[in-house]
């Protein structure tokens, strides 16, 4: 029995390590690792044309912020300077290159500082503004977002061992979107927003650690990793305790999320069903279930007034679905119909 087992263990063996031999010679590696190596540098290096790259995309991603304009935005990711010496700093790590580490890291810091400070200083120099979606969706990132960032680094760094697909960057940049973040954090900070800015940190932090940990990858199935064993693994164990970090609270915010979306479910539906009314809209809810007073604030658009007996419905029917006892408040905007006085043409 026990010769049966190893020789079955032995030919899953030999067959793992022949599939492993094919991969290699058919897969991923397509340059040699000394022209990845040197082609990484390039990408790192503090030069002219990388600060100018960051202050046009920052500049475009700001003003796209500011006006709300995804179109603008989307312009600004297409740039995406960050992406170059983000790449160099996982083949670093990966290689325990420190001249590499050196340039990349710095590369990224200065980057991300320049972005942040010029984002701020439109912010200071615009004065106060309304955030509009296009920022507020930046300061609530969940678990979606980091599997979003790993599969856009792996893009990224597949690209970068197989220059014939290169051109894939630009479409992994925007699905990533290192830049926005940052504008975001400035110009939260302009207006005294601490907590967006917190969401916005982590988001940029989430894209940052998930195209890091998925370059890594690509580069060890593409045949790069050193023999640096302490190396790389010191390598994997920082990315995976950032990784943990990282997991926790954004898997907090994606239930929240998720809550949120029931939440808002239910309120349409309490109000279509209960209050019998046709003339409300619902502009807008916000949901606070986190303290020992759950409350739903709702912004809406009526012809009529709403009364207290119909809050107190809404009140009852949503506490029943959301099995907990909540406080419900009305902002009610009137709408008022007008029409012409001149009579329609026969």
């Amino acid at each position: 029995m026990r010769q049966s087992w190893n020789f079955f263990k032995n030919f899953i063996g030999s067959i793992a390590i022949v599939h492993w031999k094919l991969f290699k010679s058919f897969g991923f590696g397509a340059i040699p690792i000394i022209q990845l190596r040197e082609s990484l540098i390039k990408d790192s290096q503090l030069t002219q044309n990388y600060l100018v790259l960051i202050f046009s995309s920052c500049l475009i991603a700001t003003f796209g912020l500011v006006i709300n304009s995804t179109a603008v935005i989307i312009g600004a990711m297409i740039i995406a300077p960050l992406m170059l010496p983000l790449r160099g700093f996982s083949f670093a790590t990966l290689e325990g290159d420190w001249q590499l580490l050196r340039n990349s890291f710095i590369s990224v810091m200065i980057g991300s500082l320049i972005a942040v400070i010029c984002s701020y200083l439109v912010g200071i120099t615009i004065g106060f503004f309304s955030f509009a979606s296009e920022v507020t969706s930046r300061t609530q990132p969940t678990l979606i977002d980091l599997l979003i960032a790993v599969v856009a680094g792996s893009i990224s760094g597949y690209a970068k061992i197989r220059p014939a697909i290169e051109d894939a960057i630009p479409g992994t940049a925007i699905s990533v979107a290192l830049m926005p973040p940052l504008c975001v954090v400035g110009l939260t900070l302009s207006q005294g927003e601490w907590q967006l800015s917190q969401g916005a940190i982590l988001l940029y932090l989430t894209n940052l650690i998930g195209i890091n940990l998925a370059c890594l990858i690509v580069y060890v199935l593409g045949g790069y990793a050193g023999s640096n064993e302490l190396t790389r693994n010191l390598s994997w164990g920082v990315s995976g305790i950032l990784i943990v970090l990282l997991a926790i609270p954004l898997v907090i915010s994606f239930w929240q999320l998720i809550d949120k979306a029931k939440v808002d479910l239910s309120i349409s539906e309490v109000i279509n069903n209960y209050m019998e009314r046709r003339d409300i809209k619902v502009i807008h809810s916000e949901v606070n279930l986190q303290n020992n007073s759950p409350s739903v604030l709702l912004r809406v658009r009526a012809i009529d007034p709403v009364t207290p007996e119909e809050v107190a419905r809404v009140e009852e029917q949503l506490s029943k679905r959301l099995r907990k006892p909540l406080k419900v408040v009305f902002e009610v905007t009137p709408s008022i119909k007008v029409k012409s006085s001149t009579p329609a043409k026969q």
